[in-house]
């Protein structure tokens, strides 16, 4: 009996422990998770890929909380303890054009991540509140699919080669130093955009091609002199003293295509 009251107890606690999880603890383990896959396909794109070796068994791509990634196998435990992400994703990888495989793999992502931030919305109980606040948050989020794509920076209205060209301003800008390749996304500026439209349209300017976040003041970001995708410096590794001595920076997307051409 006391053994059973103990574990009556128990659960009890534990209830009440996962009671107390908000819509925003769950946003942000949706949004670390979120972070792991987008490096996944895009900076470390190289290391993912040769993971992702189709003579391998069945295997799935997660995200996990403290924002890095991991190809593995499903778990074993039926039913899992977390809804399971796209299962044999590697089988695709050279029966695809590495450009539509990489798409097809966001799209799986984008669906798991979505299918655990609700998953745990159940589990915690959330209300209809609770669910809209959570369903709001990640909204605000571009895709994995509109990272990868650069669908991301197309909805941000940026001119194709225009941060190259335009004077900064608020915005990431370039170092003053000629000599070196720059380690900040300049503002593009349209003449024709004025009145609130424009601003929005400022603010939504830049989106990191690695995580998808936008620019925030002070924010060290740099080029990429091949696809033009800016980054910040953390997300791609690169200090604002290495970028003083980068003539041509090539991001790590771009230096894995080449390497494999």
């Amino acid at each position: 009996m006391d053994e059973g009251g103990g574990g009556a107890a128990a659960a009890a606690a534990a209830a009440a422990s996962v009671n107390a999880r908000s819509a925003e603890d769950v946003f942000r383990d949706f949004r670390a998770r979120r972070a792991g896959i987008v490096k996944a396909l895009t900076t470390d794109v190289e290391k993912f890929y040769q993971q992702c070796d189709p003579e391998k068994e069945n295997l799935c791509l997660y995200g996990l909380p403290n924002e890095t990634w991991d190809v593995t196998l499903p778990a074993e435990e039926v039913p899992p303890e977390l809804p399971e992400p796209a299962l044999g994703i590697n089988f695709a990888r050279d029966g695809m054009i590495e450009k539509d495989w990489l798409s097809l793999v966001a799209v799986h992502s984008d669906a798991w991540l979505l299918s655990v931030a609700f998953y745990f919305g159940a589990r915690f109980g959330f209300d209809k509140e609770a669910r809209r606040r959570l369903f709001t948050m990640i909204n605000g989020l571009p895709t994995v699919y509109e990272v990868v794509t650069g669908i991301a920076k197309k909805q941000s209205k940026v001119s194709n080669g225009s941060s190259k060209t335009n004077k900064p301003s608020s915005k990431p800008s370039r170092q003053s130093n000629s000599n070196s390749k720059p380690a900040r996304p300049a503002q593009p500026k349209d003449e024709e955009d004025s009145g609130q439209e424009g601003a929005e349209d400022e603010d939504q300017a830049y989106m990191c091609g690695a995580c998808g976040e936008t620019y925030a003041n002070g924010e060290f970001w740099i080029c990429c002199d091949i696809c033009e995708k800016w980054f910040h410096g953390k997300c791609v590794r690169i200090t604002p003293a290495k970028a003083e001595h980068i003539k041509q920076y090539k991001c790590p997307a771009c230096s894995s295509k080449r390497s494999r051409e």
